[in-house]
């Protein structure tokens, strides 16, 4: 409503001064104020930055709508969800899952998630809006082993292209991990015929370190079927490991050189609490459950991730990017709906956390991508943020 206001005031104040052009020069003058003072109301209105129409060639020139909002929706012309976001050629780019109008009915395996393609989006700065629409980046009708539910995806550049990583149900009902390449971060992105061999789960969370070596870290449980690869071949019988037992680490797969294939075997991430011991499989505030992410920071691997059921992102960290990590404490305080998803960006000399909920629609299929920034406190600690 403030939004409209202050487009009726600009419209007024153009009238206005139209109207006043035979009148005395005083009348003029004040009306000539207005229709600045609306003007600049406007474009000081603290909206979210909306996605512009498709422009690839020119986004340089869009024109600035002011600095990005915090704890505020990005997109609310379509559902986004699970926002992995990169600086690529000095451009923020962030690569959403996209949630559908019309989901398929709910089921204890995530079967209302029916998620079908993927879109690009991009900051030309954080100061310095709009959010920019690249369209579709690929689309499930476009991957030929995959049958339903793109989920949350990432992506990475190395060696002059750019890859998206994504999860999907192939034929059989099983998760599998795909890529598609482009020469562009905005695609749209061709994928390979066939998923990585010996991938499976969902979530995959790409990082390329300082020596450009590329590690894949992936899992999710539940209807992210983790737990039915802890023999290292698919079981249906496969259970959550509970009290008494590890829990179930993240993934960790070293990338092939041209970042298509694993290279080598398939590794879990150790998670362990301060005394060493590992987080049990019914510590359900500390455990793994989703959305790993890694980042780096002052020569430390940070291991971030979701708890699933508590709905909190916690993090760890390692000297090595293989593990083992140690739980360091709480990152994101529980958002608006059952999921939680991020990723952690450093743009501009400041860092960031990009992370989804559910205050658009008041439904856990039909999300919304949010940004605020993230602090270390001297000790390499994160403060815990509050999501709205």
């Amino acid at each position: 409503m403030l939004y409209f206001n202050f487009i009726q005031g600009l419209v007024e104040g153009y009238l206005c001064a139209l109207d006043c052009l035979p009148m005395k020069a005083p009348y003029y003058n004040f009306c000539l104020l207005a229709l600045l003072v609306a003007n600049a109301a406007c474009s000081t209105s603290n909206k979210p930055p909306q996605p512009t129409t498709k422009n690839d060639s020119n986004t340089s020139l869009q024109e600035c709508i002011g600095p990005v909002p915090f704890k505020t929706p990005l997109i609310s012309n379509i559902y986004t969800a699970d926002p992995s976001a990169h600086v690529f050629d000095g451009k923020i780019y962030i690569y959403p899952s996209h949630d559908l109008d019309d989901n398929p009915p709910s089921s204890n395996q995530g079967d209302h998630f029916g998620m079908k393609d993927y879109r690009v989006f991009s900051l030309n700065s954080m100061q310095c809006g709009p959010l920019i629409d690249h369209g579709e980046a690929l689309n499930i009708e476009n991957v030929p082993w995959a049958q339903k539910q793109m989920w949350a995806p990432d992506a990475a550049f190395k060696n002059g292209t750019y890859f998206l990583y994504f999860p999907a149900k192939d034929k059989n009902g099983i998760f599998r991990i795909g890529v598609a390449a482009s020469p562009s971060p905005t695609g749209p992105f061709t994928a390979q015929p066939q998923p990585i061999p010996g991938s499976y789960s969902i979530d995959p969370a790409v990082f390329v370190d300082d020596d450009g070596t590329a590690y894949m870290y992936f899992g999710g449980l539940w209807g992210g079927q983790l737990q039915n690869w802890r023999t290292g071949a698919y079981s249906a019988d496969g259970v959550i490991p509970g009290a008494g037992e590890p829990a179930l680490g993240p993934r960790i797969a070293k990338l092939t050189d041209d970042m298509l294939h694993f290279d080598g075997d398939i590794k879990e991430a150790q998670i362990v609490d301060p005394e060493g011991n590992p987080i049990a499989g019914d510590d359900w505030l500390r455990f793994f459950f989703e959305g790993a992410w890694m980042h780096k920071y002052k020569g430390q691997y940070y291991l971030s991730y979701s708890t699933g059921p508590t709905h909190y992102l916690v993090y760890a960290t390692s000297d090595k990017p293989t593990g083992p990590f140690t739980y360091r404490g709480r990152l994101l305080n529980p958002v608006k709906g059952w999921t939680t998803h991020h990723s952690i960006v450093e743009y501009d000399g400041a860092w960031y956390i990009f992370y989804h909920d559910s205050s658009l629609s008041g439904e856990d299929n039909k999300r919304c991508i949010k940004v605020a920034p993230l602090t270390y406190n001297a000790d390499g600690s994160i403060k815990i943020i509050d999501p709205d």
